[in-house]
């Protein structure tokens, strides 16, 4: 059986920006700073019922110049930048450390609206990492524990077995914390804004950082 027969026509024949209800976007009226409409359009998504707004992709560059992402958590954003937390010895807390940039893509298909955020990052001070790691979950923070996070692993039978011990340590020691366990911040640089438009009249706004602040600028989408 070839997997692949009709894939190509399956792709195409899928239906995008489906549904005459999708939100506006007028960039005219827009705050004058980026973190202040990501906010505003992060609450329309969760009030628009889409599962996990906050999930996000979270893109870096390894030590050879290879590529990778992956989808996260974001924990915070305010006026000084996007805060998310990462194992240090994990691929990409060892790509953070060797090239401190990163992008992130926020995507909510429901409502046809992407935001990209791209700019260095720094970690933040070692006591907000340790209060943003004792808030997740007890399952939460003995993965982390483990920090074993992409290594080569034997059988299922070997995560469960170790991922239990992990998790008794945790209930035994409530107040431990991984200290590799790192909270960044991203200071943006430069975030876009896309509205999708089913009838492919898409709207882009992006905010530049310039040294007296913020200059928005339309896009060709």
């Amino acid at each position: 059986m070839d997997h692949h027969a009709g894939l190509r026509e399956l792709l195409r024949g899928i239906e995008v920006f489906a549904g005459d209800d999708l939100p506006t976007f007028d960039p005219a009226d827009t705050p004058a700073t980026p973190d202040e409409l990501f906010v505003t359009w992060l609450r329309g998504a969760l009030a628009a019922g889409v599962r996990e707004p906050h999930a996000m992709t979270l893109s870096t560059v390894d030590a050879e110049g290879h590529p990778d992402a992956r989808v996260l958590i974001l924990k915070m954003v305010d006026a000084d930048g996007w805060q998310f937390a990462v194992h240090a010895e994990s691929p990409k807390g060892r790509d953070l450390a060797g090239h401190p940039g990163a992008a992130l893509t926020f995507y909510w298909p429901p409502l046809a609206r992407q935001v990209r955020v791209r700019g260095p990052v720094a970690a933040r001070p070692a006591r907000q990492a340790a209060a943003d790691f004792l808030a997740r979950s007890p399952q939460a923070r003995a993965e982390a524990l483990l920090g074993a996070q992409s290594r080569p692993l034997g059988n299922l039978a070997e995560r469960d077995r170790r991922a239990a011990e992990s998790l008794d340590r945790v209930r035994h020691h409530p107040d431990l914390v991984a200290p590799e366990w790192t909270l960044y911040e991203l200071r943006a640089e430069r975030v876009e804004f896309w509205q999708g438009d089913a009838g492919r009249r898409h709207t882009r706004l992006a905010y530049l950082r310039e040294a007296d602040g913020w200059r928005r600028q339309l896009l060709w989408p």
